[in-house]
């Protein structure tokens, strides 16, 4: 399948990004905990799977920790994994 070029929002009143592709919702949701943002849940809608999506939200988010100066806590296995495929984003574990 081919990936899609998706807008991601951050979505500060429900502690999560999103990204709205063909009328479903990808979300990755987090807490943020002092300095701290913990990765918690990534879902992708089956419509959206193996598109991309997923990776595009987590980039977004892990930008975002980056620009803020936040320690990741991937709780997350696609968060964790993720990291581990990117490894500049390693710097940003907490």
């Amino acid at each position: 399948m081919a990936k899609v070029e998706v807008e991601v929002q951050h979505n500060e009143a429900a502690n999560r990004f999103e990204a709205e592709v063909s009328g479903h919702l990808a979300v990755a949701e987090y807490i943020r905990a002092g300095e701290q943002i913990v990765f918690t849940h990534t879902e992708v809608p089956e419509e959206l799977e193996g598109q991309g999506v997923a990776s595009q939200l987590i980039r977004t988010a892990l930008e975002h920790a980056r620009e803020q100066n936040l320690e990741v806590v991937p709780s997350c296995q696609f968060v964790a994994a993720y990291i581990r495929r990117h490894p500049e984003y390693q710097s940003l574990v907490a």
